[in-house]
């Protein structure tokens, strides 16, 4: 007569069928959590780009400046998008975090899924902090504000009403923080995360979708896209700065400059 119980045959079949089970959902929890990083990342550039939009409403179509002396004991008077942005949003503004107290994971300036190293980095990123969202510096390559040797300045600063396919001008992005990957993956870049304005160099590819890593970019008509890279094939290795007659970084068309 058989007592109660399992037998090891059978206790061995019910762990292999479990292992079986986890081995199939911890993919599938893995993709699922990825997948709410992401859509958190889309809907707060998103937010930004609210922010975007009431600040050009009260500033007579003008965006605001990308820089502001990176925000190290700068002039009060000289603010970056940073700055004046979050306060429309109800956010306190980067200057008012003291350094070594800069906004970090989990907070509204920082991508979900941005997490930085613990080294690698040519500045103190503990003390000033970094940004893993990045503004369009070929925005602010104007004639009063900074001119890039070798770059035709642009007309005087980005009046939001003469920019050209909006839909396709980057306006923020997903910004590298792993100094290995600068440069579309080919060069190493150990500023990474260390500004608020950066180039095609700095972009992040950390999100996932269908089977392929990318990242997200805000554009200047305030829509949201995932894009898997932003570095184009003719561009050669090192680049700084994308050809002035780029429509995805310039607003302007080199003919329409004053």
């Amino acid at each position: 007569m058989r007592t109660a119980g399992f037998t090891l045959i059978e206790l061995l079949v019910v762990i292999a069928i479990i292992a079986i089970l986890v081995s199939i959902l911890l993919p599938s929890l893995a993709r699922a959590k990825e997948l709410a990083r992401f859509t958190l990342c889309q809907q707060r550039l998103k937010q930004w780009g609210t922010g975007f939009q009431i600040y050009t409403t009260e500033s007579d179509g003008y965006f605001p400046h990308i820089d502001s002396l990176d925000r190290d004991d700068h002039d009060p008077d000289n603010y970056g998008w940073v700055d004046v942005i979050p306060p429309l949003l109800g956010f306190k503004p980067w200057f008012s975090h003291k350094i070594d107290e800069r906004p970090g994971p989990g907070t509204f300036f920082q991508c979900v899924s941005a997490e930085p190293l613990e080294s690698g980095y040519g500045y103190d990123i503990d003390r000033i902090g970094y940004f893993s969202y990045a503004m369009n510096s070929c925005l602010e390559l104007d004639a009063e504000c900074y001119s890039l040797p070798g770059v035709t300045p642009m007309p005087s600063f980005l009046n939001t009403d003469l920019i050209q396919n909006s839909s396709r001008v980057v306006l923020l992005f997903d910004q590298l923080l792993d100094p290995a990957c600068g440069y579309g993956g080919s060069q190493f870049n150990k500023r990474a995360g260390e500004h608020c304005g950066a180039y095609p160099r700095d972009f992040a590819i950390r999100h996932e979708m269908g089977g392929q890593n990318g990242g997200s970019i805000l554009y200047c008509d305030y829509s949201v896209r995932w894009t898997p890279t932003v570095w184009k094939d003719d561009w050669p290795s090192g680049m700084n700065c994308p050809p002035r007659d780029d429509p995805d970084w310039f607003p302007y068309p080199p003919e329409n400059e004053g």
